[in-house]
């Protein structure tokens, strides 16, 4: 009967339906993209600034004792122009608040329409651009990092719990906007602040990075009419939704010639029981995830502000800074390749990154590294594994998940990298701590 349907349309009536559906794709892939881009956007940031925010009180407290002074000026004597506190602290107020609601939101996140999540989360950006800009203190830039991370971690649950609405591939637009995101902001700062700008104005520039997160939403995605945006969907709805949802995998497998798994058309909501299996059936996709996260992001706060070469022509700071903008080059790549090539087994991503964290350990401890060019060209190999790992994880999650259970574990999966992260920061201070004491 559908088939006989379609037959009878006339042909410039299914042509513009055709040019609608291609548009309205197109659309989706650009929305998820800029959405991808703003969130991750205000995270890199505050990596890439850690550096200026631990140095910021010591450059506007004039009151300082002579002692305290000293104390500062000691901990730079080891030859590693140590700063007093690792990067690694901003790394955990940027990643724990990210972390405690990627394990908690996904068992209650579904009570909350899209549409509130994405006004919070934009309220939440804003407000961290405007405390770590505006702030004379440490512990204040540290809330607004806070901020940052809650911005972050929720739009990232939210909107990869999102694309199960859409085509599979927004998830393309999504890797290659969170990818971007690490080059647009970590380049942008580097940048201006090499051009004369201080750390506050291209702070306050920035927020215009969260207005646009709220234009790409709510003016260029095409959602299905399921989509719980200010209301969830009642009971009824269910199967509607579902019917929905199947629709637009359907036509994403039409486009491929690769199998998944066989699709569980049971209706009602997802039970703790069936969650609780969905998490066990995770666990191999979330470790390698979270092992090359914490190999990456030791490097990158553990290590890179360690990686200090005093006869290149930039400053440590601008070292560092430039350290973050060339991995998010390498991220930035390597997320956009999904539409090229895929990974099945990410497991290999994690042991390479392994061996990256350990070449730079050692190089650090021994500086037989004889030039920053090399730590650059290793940086940029470390960025092309995490980003490759990332996004061919949440595709074959999606692609492998039955549908009923898709939306949770998407939300579920992203607390992998968080995990490592998290961790990665933990390890930070005591080898901080043991190279600045040499």
């Amino acid at each position: 009967m559908e088939r006989a349907a379609s037959i009878n349309v006339d042909p410039p009536q299914q042509r513009q339906q055709q040019q609608a559906g291609r548009c309205g794709k197109w659309r989706n892939w650009i929305g998820f993209c800029l959405l991808g881009l703003c969130n991750n956007f205000g995270y890199v940031v505050m990596l890439s600034a850690a550096h200026d925010i631990l140095t910021k009180q010591d450059s506007k407290n004039s009151t300082a004792s002579a002692s305290d002074k000293l104390a500062v000026a000691s901990s730079n004597s080891s030859g590693y122009d140590c700063s007093p506190v690792t990067t690694g602290a901003v790394l955990l107020a940027d990643i724990l608040p990210t972390l405690i609601i990627k394990l908690l939101a996904p068992f209650v996140i579904h009570k909350v329409p899209y549409g509130f999540r994405v006004l919070f989360c934009v309220a939440m950006a804003a407000m961290s651009f405007l405390l770590v800009s505006l702030s004379s203190a440490v512990w204040i830039s540290i809330v607004g990092v806070i901020f940052a991370s809650i911005s972050s971690g929720l739009g990232e649950l939210s909107f990869l719990s999102l694309s199960v609405f859409f085509d599979r591939s927004v998830l393309e637009g999504w890797g290659s906007g969170t990818g971007g995101a690490g080059v647009a902001g970590a380049f942008l700062y580097s940048g201006l602040i090499q051009a004369g700008l201080s750390p506050r104005i291209t702070l306050l520039i920035m927020l215009v990075v969260p207005l646009a997160m709220l234009v790409s939403y709510f003016s260029l995605l095409s959602p299905v009419p399921s989509l719980p945006q200010w209301r969830r969907l009642e009971a009824e709805n269910a199967a509607v939704d579902s019917e929905e949802r199947e629709r637009l995998i359907d036509e994403s497998e039409d486009e491929e010639e690769e199998t998944t798994a066989p699709e569980d058309r049971t209706m009602g909501p997802v039970t703790p029981r069936e969650k609780l299996y969905v998490v066990k059936g995770l666990v191999r996709f979330v470790a390698p995830l979270g092992l090359v996260y914490f190999a990456e992001y030791f490097i990158n706060q553990g290590l890179m502000e360690l990686l200090f070469f005093h006869n290149f022509f930039l400053s440590h700071a601008a070292q560092y800074r430039w350290y973050q903008t060339i991995y998010q080059c390498g991220v930035l790549v390597s997320r956009s390749s999904l539409c090229c090539i895929k990974f099945r087994r990410v497991w290999i991503f994690s042991l390479l990154q392994v061996v990256n964290a350990v070449l730079l350990l050692f190089a650090v401890r021994f500086q037989f590294l004889p030039s920053a060019w090399i730590v650059f060209a290793i940086i940029l190999y470390e960025g092309l594994l995490g980003g490759a790992a990332y996004v061919n994880t949440f595709y074959f999650i999606s692609k492998e998940t039955e549908s009923r259970y898709r939306e949770f574990a998407m939300a579920t999966a992203s607390v992998g990298d968080s995990l490592g992260i998290a961790l990665a920061g933990l390890v930070a201070f005591p080898v901080h701590k043991y190279f600045c004491s040499l």
